[in-house]
């Protein structure tokens, strides 16, 4: 275990320690990793609550939202990230796909040809 990891874990014994931002967004990528979404939503949730110009902990809450079948909040998260960062291909990409999942295909197609647009591979919608 490295050294910052027993640090932290040793904080879990520890009532008065409030857990950083950096610690919440290591959690919830663990659990997104383990496929706990619902869990890793919740948890981003806050990480973006506190930081909402970072845009990835935004992206993966959107995922986790994905994952987890709250498509409306992935497709709010989704559109947020391009908003703030218009060449974040796999943001569009996720939005095409969220908006597909809800049966909104006329509307999913320009944000898939624009994602294959950024990254130069063919559309597939």
């Amino acid at each position: 275990m490295a050294a910052d990891r027993w640090v932290t874990a040793l904080h879990l014994f520890d009532d008065s320690y409030e857990e950083t931002i950096a610690e919440r967004w290591e959690r919830a990528s663990l659990l997104f990793d383990a496929k706990d979404y619902a869990k890793a939503a919740n948890l981003l949730a806050e990480v973006v609550a506190e930081v909402p110009e970072q845009v990835a902990p935004r992206l993966l809450l959107a995922r986790a939202y994905y994952h987890s079948a709250q498509l409306r909040r992935a497709e709010e998260q989704l559109r947020e990230v391009v908003e703030r960062d218009p060449v974040e291909h796999y943001a569009h990409l996720m939005l095409g796909r969220t908006l597909q999942r809800q049966g909104r295909h006329d509307e999913a197609t320009p944000w898939l040809r624009l994602a294959a647009a950024l990254t130069g591979e063919p559309v597939n919608d």
